[in-house]
């Protein structure tokens, strides 16, 4: 049986809408992980952590915007793990930074 939560139409709003305003955060991402992988030994270690601080300032961000619209719901657990399960599949590191 597949697994579909009422809440995916919902989740999938948000996520395109956290991607929007957050596209400058997006790239940033993205171009941590460049200069990771093209950093020698001596730097790779601290763009390392540019680049996984980066990811926990976005799982922040989808966070508040996650567990603002959970407590307008009488029981908040189905959506909460649609929403976690949408990162997982979209950010999968960010999504390791989840709380």
């Amino acid at each position: 049986m597949i697994f579909r939560s009422r809440f995916k139409p919902v989740v999938a709003s948000q996520l395109d809408l956290f991607a929007r305003q957050n596209d400058d955060l997006l790239k940033r991402i993205s171009d941590s992980l460049d200069e990771y992988n093209r950093a020698d030994r001596d730097d790779a270690e601290e763009l390392f952590g540019e680049y996984m601080d980066a990811h926990a300032v976005a799982a922040e961000i989808l966070e508040e915007m996650r567990d603002h619209y959970a407590r307008t719901l009488d029981d908040p657990d189905e959506y909460v793990e649609a929403f976690n399960r949408a990162v997982q599949k979209r950010w999968p590191v960010t999504a390791s930074e989840l709380d």
